[in-house]
């Protein structure tokens, strides 16, 4: 088998610059939209709640590793793997390339998250050290029942069920919402009043760090992931589509992660909750200078 030597999954570290420009009390996305007061009473915002499943049934592969590809359509595939080593999963299109840690023996969904087209998905087995050889291979041909469906449910970095604490607040502020932009602002306000920011994890997170949600939730703390996983789950699950963007930031390129979100008022707008829950100005957030995106999911 052909083998390939990784270089270690880059630990995402995400720092508060030393240049916060405080002045903002409110969270705000780009768009600079006020934030609420406390909701506007019901109105006219109808939410619909779009799952990601594993299906056993349709997953193919071989005694180590089933790929389920029957929901390429709506935005994302299925993977169960069991292995005594370490896994690894790359998905390729074009020029992208996107390559996760892999949970042995509990089934996990991955976006498809660059359109139509062919996609390649790739299970690697860790062999010692940095090397890994080729576990399975696969291919998936993907058209998008809507551009925006990879952004509108749960995924390896937006992990949620309608169970979850975090879903079940976003509901309560659904169902108190007038419109979209209402709610963006709710839930905005909600994790820069119950999130601070952790700078012991951001500095110690580990290689393949996954946000549990209901633990940011429970602890009150989190890294800039903790919080841009935490808003994509929270208005995903209300039919907002929303990406977790990974990248750099001025003035010191720091490694980051924020949000983009879209309402049918304002388009894609830039929503960073770890920068405005420690009072970086909106003009920050919104202006493209200060932000190179580097991943999507």
């Amino acid at each position: 088998m052909m083998r390939i030597m990784f270089t270690q999954f880059k630990t995402i570290v995400c720092c508060i610059t030393t240049i916060l420009l405080l002045g903002l009390t409110a969270c705000g996305s780009s768009s600079g939209t006020a934030a609420s007061s406390g909701g506007g009473g019901e109105g006219d915002f109808n939410a619909e709640y779009h799952d990601a499943k594993y299906h056993e049934d349709c997953a193919q592969g071989n005694s180590k590793v089933q790929v389920d590809l029957s929901s390429v359509s709506e935005g994302y595939f299925g993977l169960l793997a069991n292995s005594s080593a370490r896994l690894k999963l790359q998905v390729f299109k074009g020029d992208e390339a996107f390559t996760y840690d892999v949970e042995n023996g509990v089934p996990q969904i991955f976006p498809l998250q660059c359109g139509d087209g062919t996609y390649t998905i790739k299970v690697m087995e860790n062999v010692s050290g940095n090397l890994y050889c080729e576990l399975y291979s696969t291919s998936a041909s993907v058209s998008l029942v809507d551009p925006n469906a990879p952004f509108v449910r749960p995924s390896v970095y937006a992990d949620y069920t309608e169970e979850s604490v975090c879903v079940k607040e976003a509901a309560k502020m659904a169902a108190n919402a007038t419109d979209e932009e209402d709610f963006v602002d709710q839930v905005c306000q909600y994790i820069c009043k119950n999130v601070k920011y952790d700078y012991e994890e951001a500095e110690t997170v580990s290689p393949g760090y996954v946000p549990d949600l209901d633990e940011v939730i429970a602890t009150g703390k989190g890294s800039c992931f903790d919080y841009a996983s935490l808003a994509a789950s929270m208005l995903r699950s209300q039919g907002i589509p929303t990406k977790i963007i990974f990248g750099y930031v001025t003035p010191n390129n720091r490694y980051h992660a924020w949000n983009m979100i879209c309402t049918e008022e304002s388009g894609w707008t830039r929503m960073d909750p770890s920068f405005s829950s420690n009072g970086v100005k909106a003009d920050f957030i919104g202006d493209d200078s200060n932000y190179q995106d580097v991943y999507q999911y």
